[in-house]
């Protein structure tokens, strides 16, 4: 401390990035002061933090280290408290009015830095009461280190985003109104400790800044200025760190309920007081006078305005209401937690000293001062509550003048008495003071003012004579006259920009009141010290429901509720396994994976928020801004991560130093609470401010697209672990909610192709939605022919014959099962595929089942028959029969088809006879192994012809016929010629692990050593580029992947699964490259440029495929020049625009005719 931090504290400090603020000085941008402060809290947390971790590690807790931590951590809370009050009311409010939608979540963050705070005070307590607890003292340790991590990110983001933003709205002078409006918000016992406090951790070039920036907040108040430079220069000999800590725990140990011990004067000092005024406290009777006389003054206006009808001064009477308001309030405080603490309890009841204005008269108040008198009727009810008001009020001062002065003038010194009105005056906020001494002192004589500066000069001995100068300047001013009723009431408006301390409507109210949610606040209403003082107004709390779980299946953004949940559950099970990393090491590895994989998910959860739903929500003109904050979040949220990466790496290289592993266990543990409690507030305040947006704003299928924006961007890598780890947290009927609405997002892709490859997951989803539905048919679903012509059979067979149904032997060729490997499911799909072929075309074992409805047994006539038996059976409706009667004259053509196929298909060879078991090459001088078209260092065995080839590619290029990639089960490797199950490696002994190629899709079998490939989940093809959400995204729509360029884009459904409207090959699976045209249909790039060179038109919808501006004007020039013949001049003809799709007429011409709405020339005579 001192000016300068340790060598340790500037390198956790260099862990953020710098700040948008970073440079700016405090005399160019005074909003600045309150990053100066920023830097004090920064040095103090980690200091605190120092400490704590020094005596954990350590193991020895003193009882005065624990004393000591307490003290400064109560100061400090003291502190950040106005502080954040300051930013709340004033900062907050004015940047508000500017730029909308910035600092609601800043209002939230508070109150969650105030919430811990509270428990670092109870993990405190516990301390304290068990002295040789070193688990307690951990827990205390961790609640700092929360707090420091909350505090210092906060404070990072108003750096990077709030203060920028004042700086860039408001000139120098207006920043120095806002920063004096805070110095008036904070008690003058607090600014003379906070000054120098701050100034500990500031170098000298820093504190002349302050000076400077001071001088300019207060240009006019000389000795104001001479106190706080006074403040700022003190001595750090004689003003150290530790008195300030000390002063503080006092100041708050004075206004608790405890009895109060008041100090002692002696020597001279005290001597002379008996000289000065022999019953001080009997100047709190003039205070009393003063108040009763402006009530009736205020009354009087009151009363001439309600006369005369005219309401031009009402303004200006109810902003002193107010401020009289807060100094009874006020006065009312320091009456309970000062002055009755010194009653005599045998001979008075402190229950008795009711408080000078009630709760009831508070809420009345309020509501009449903060909504303008527009009539008589509202008018007559504010005098009467103020004439309710002072009635009430001269009753309860009359008793304290002859009921509880006189009782503590008997208990209490001269000396004890001074310190008490001292003391209730140095408690007051600064502005408060300077007003109330002005408004007093003007109804005092020159005797008693004298007396009264007298008293409060002796009634703290230690206060520096700028100090007192200043008191009595305030007090010549008001005595001069100077400053008239109206002058006073627009310093009131000057000082407190229309707030008051008590009376007010909380700004963080105001601030929030669009989202309908507020957090109640202490801020300046001085709760900090008057705890039991009963709320000023009712604030809409945050309700629970406001952030209770959405119903299943209601929207598609709910989906991030779920993974919201499960973050928060995973972050839970992450902090359970580093408590127990100290003592049981064993589970280092499964921490590190469980981080490992929770890193990776919310990075790419962040992602698509930043990259996806947030621009989305603020591409809402209302909305803009709101979501800036959170991007910051995200960015600062790295630096956790890192943290922890860091310490893992340091674990994973200890070697038996137990002192160490302890120390890093310790560190590693104190660093997972703090991103828990981080990353919980933050999805916390996304859930409470930002997702509920999204149902106001966007229909149900806008919140699909932009969710199907988001999970467009996720890799099958990424999800094949995001989607087991999601599941493991949710209910049964909420993982089928999350797959319901994840398949109907990708409906048109092959998403659900793609999980039935991998995940067992999707069997259960399957089996589940085919319980729900197994009542429905759905002719429209694509199904075997075989098969229904086999059920229907066999139904008309049970249902004429009334015995068992026999079994026919045309069995469909099975569905791929969902939960076996790659390997396993195309294994069991080719055999399956070759004993279905082998049974039908065994004619005999047809024969014998002596079925004569066997599709290949029956003649014309009775395929006639059974469709005509179809068409009578009233079971069927319409559309029933139709399908099935499609599928009996379909039966017959494919069992055909499949018998040839068995025929022309060559007997299985031995392993060691298949064709083509040899190396190639795709650099034959270079031995590298391949073909013209891949990189690899295997073969493939194509199982319909059981022959080798290298790729897919080549053996559809030398047969007649393709190969389906995922029946291929076997591969040979081209450096030990072995065929072995298809893999990434070689598992042969002698190749020990030889890699087949540097990139392998066990689905489609594809293997590559050069290019970058990835394998796209919706298509589930694979595709060359770096990956989704790299270079490329999945449009759900449009079923394609497209490069991150074609964001904003014409979607068309299933615009892929199309041919080439040019060369007609299937684009899906196309090799070349794709244009998409304006119109959103595509052609591949090479048919487009042949195309174009004779086009302009899509050959689809005629639509213009660019900019054809210069055309149409080359055209408007030639037809300018044409002239047409006198019998086709002045006709017209009816068009309709192809780009436009508008009907019009344009002037006779044999082949241009311009649309008069666009003015194209792509249009046709209808």
């Amino acid at each position: 401390m001192g000016g300068g931090e340790s060598e340790k504290e500037e390198e956790e400090e260099e862990d953020w990035p710098a700040p948008r603020v970073t440079g700016a000085r405090l005399v160019d941008a005074p909003v600045l002061f309150f990053v100066a402060t920023h830097k004090a809290f920064r040095g103090e947390l980690s200091s605190l933090h120092r400490a704590a971790t020094e005596a954990a590690v350590g193991g020895a807790v003193r009882r005065e280290l624990v004393v000591d931590l307490g003290r400064r951590l109560e100061f400090l809370k003291l502190v950040f408290n106005y502080h954040c009050s300051a930013e709340d009311e004033v900062i907050f409010l004015a940047l508000d009015a500017q730029v909308k939608n910035v600092v609601p979540t800043y209002s939230l963050e508070h109150k969650s830095i105030e919430d811990n705070f509270s428990s670092i005070f109870r993990h405190l307590d516990r301390v304290i009461n068990n002295d040789e607890d070193s688990q307690m003292f951990q827990e205390l340790l961790f609640s700092i280190g929360t707090v420091q991590t909350m505090i210092c990110q906060h404070m990072h983001k108003e750096e990077e985003q709030v203060f920028p933003l004042v700086m860039k709205k408001f000139d120098p002078e207006q920043q120095s109104q806002l920063v004096w409006q805070y110095i008036c918000s904070v008690p003058t016992v607090l600014l003379e400790e906070f000054f120098p406090w701050m100034t500990l951790y500031l170098t000298k070039d820093e504190k002349l800044d302050l000076i400077h920036c001071i001088n300019l907040i207060l240009p006019k108040e000389r000795l104001l200025q001479e106190v706080f430079v006074s403040w700022i220069q003190r001595e750090e000999s004689s003003y150290k760190a530790e008195n300030i800590y000390r002063k503080g725990c006092e100041l708050l140990n004075l206004l608790s309920d405890s009895k109060l011990i008041a100090p002692q004067i002696h020597g001279e000092l005290g001597q002379q007081l008996d000289k000065v005024c022999s019953v001080p406290i009997k100047g709190v009777y003039l205070w009393h006078a003063a108040l009763r006389r402006d009530f009736d003054q205020i009354l009087e206006e009151l009363y001439e305005m309600r006369s005369s009808d005219c309401f031009s001064s009402l303004s200006s009477v109810v902003v002193q209401i107010k401020f009289i308001a807060d100094a009874i309030i006020f006065y009312s405080n320091s009456l309970d937690k000062l002055f009755y603490q010194f009653l005599d309890i045998a001979k008075n009841s402190v229950s008795a000293c009711s408080p000078l204005i009630d709760e009831y008269q508070i809420k009345c108040l309020r509501s009449l001062l903060y909504y303008k008198c527009q009539d008589l009727s509202q008018l007559e009810m504010l005098c009467q509550e103020l004439e309710s008001l002072v009635n009430g009020l001269g009753v309860k001062l009359a008793f304290l003048e002859t009921e509880i002065f006189p009782s503590i003038i008997g208990t209490c010194t001269a000396e004890t008495q001074l310190w008490l009105l001292y003391t209730s005056l140095s408690t007051m906020p600064l502005g408060m003071l300077k007003c109330t001494v002005s408004w007093f002192s003007a109804h005092l004589t020159d005797n008693q003012s004298n007396c009264i500066l007298n008293n409060v000069k002796m009634g703290c001995h230690s206060t520096s004579n700028s100090f007192t100068s200043l008191l009595h300047e305030w007090v010549r001013i008001a005595r001069s006259g100077k400053i008239s009723t109206e002058k006073f009431r627009q310093n009131l408006i000057e000082t407190f920009n229309g707030r008051t301390f008590y009376l007010s409507e909380q700004n963080r109210t105001i601030i929030l009141s669009d989202h309908k949610r507020a957090s109640s606040s202490n801020a300046m209403n001085l709760h900090t010290f008057y705890k039991t003082m009963p709320p000023l107004q009712t604030n809409p709390v945050i309700s629970d429901n406001d952030a209770t779980f959405p119903k299943l299946d209601s929207r598609p953004m709910d989906l991030v509720f779920y993974i919201h949940r499960a973050l928060e559950e995973d972050l839970k099970y992450l902090v359970s396994l580093s408590a127990k990393l100290s003592e049981n090491p064993g589970l280092f590895p499964e921490f590190k994976n469980r981080f490992d994989i929770f890193h990776k998910i919310y990075q790419i959860h962040s992602n698509s928020e930043d990259e996806i739903a947030f621009p989305a929500l603020e591409s809402k003109g209302a909305l803009r801004n709101i979501s800036h904050s959170y991007c910051i979040d995200h960015k600062l949220e790295v630096k956790h991560f890192t943290r922890i990466s860091i310490t893992l790496n340091e674990i994973s290289e200890l070697h038996g130093r137990e002192i160490e592993h302890y120390r890093l266990c310790l560190k590693l543990h104190d660093t997972c609470m703090a991103m828990h409690k981080v990353l919980s507030d933050h999805i916390y305040r996304e859930e409470v401010e930002i997702f509920p947006l999204f149902r106001q704003c966007f229909s149900i299928e806008e919140e699909g697209k932009i969710l199907g924006q988001m999970l467009g961007r996720t890799r099958g890598e990424a999800i094949q672990e995001m989607l087991p780890w999601l599941m493991t947290y949710l209910t049964s009927d909420e993982q089928n909610a999350v797959m319901s609405s994840w398949l109907k997002i990708a409906r048109n892709t092959k998403f659900d192709e793609w999980l039935g490859e991998w995940w067992e997951g999707m069997t259960r989803h399957n089996n589940n939605n085919n319980n729900i539905s197994a009542v429905e048919y759905s002719p429209s679903v694509a199904s075997d022919p075989l098969e229904v012509v086999s059920k229907y059979l066999l139904k008309e067979v049970g249902t004429r014959g009334g015995g068992a149904e026999k079994e026919f032997h045309f069995e469909k060729v099975d569905e791929p099962k969902f939960g076996g490997g790659a390997e396993e499911k195309g294994s069991k799909k080719g055999k399956t595929k070759c004993d279905d072929v082998a049974e039908i075309g065994n004619n005999k074992e047809c024969r014998e089942s002596n079925n004569k409805e066997h599709p290949l047994n029956m003649t014309q006539e009775e395929l006639e028959a059974t469709i005509r038996r179809v068409s009578r059976d009233s079971n069927l409706d319409s559309q029933k029969k139709s399908h099935i009667i499609q599928n009996l004259l379909m039966s017959r053509w494919i069992i055909t088809q499949k018998m040839s196929s068995q025929e022309s298909s060559p007997v299985g060879n031995h392993e060691g006879e298949i064709p083509g078991q040899s190396p190639s090459y795709r650099d034959p001088q270079n031995l590298t192994f391949g073909c013209s078209h891949y990189k690899r260092n295997c073969k493939l065995v194509a199982p319909c012809c059981n022959k080798l080839y290298t790729c897919i590619r080549c053996h559809d290029e030398l047969t007649d016929h393709s190969v389906d990639r995922k029946a291929i089960t076997k591969m040979m490797c081209m450096k030990c010629m072995v065929i072995q199950p298809v893999g990434p490696k070689c598992t042969t002994q002698s190749c020990n692990g030889f890699s087949m190629a540097r990139y392998y899709c066990k689905i489609c079998k594809l293997f590559d050593d050069e290019r970058q490939i990835y394998h796209c989940p919706y298509c589930n093809l694979c595709r060359l580029g770096k990956g989704l959400g790299i270079e490329y995204f999945h449009c759900m729509q449009c079923n394609a992947c497209m490069s991150k360029l074609l964001f904003v884009h014409v979607c068309r459904e299933k615009c892929l699964e199309d041919n080439c409207p040019i060369c007609h090959e299937y684009i899906f699976t196309s090799n070349s490259p794709v244009k998409a045209l304006p119109c959103g249909h595509l052609m591949h790039s090479s048919c487009f440029q042949d195309y174009t060179r004779s086009h302009y038109v899509c050959p689809i919808c005629s639509k213009s495929l660019g900019d054809m501006q210069v055309y149409f004007g080359m055209l408007d020039a030639l037809l300018a020049e044409e002239k047409m013949p006198e019998e086709y001049s002045g006709q017209t003809q009816v068009i309709l625009c192809n780009d436009c799709e508008k009907r019009g007429t344009a002037s006779f011409h044999w082949l241009y005719h311009k649309c008069p709405n666009c003015g194209s020339y792509n249009t046709r005579l209808l």
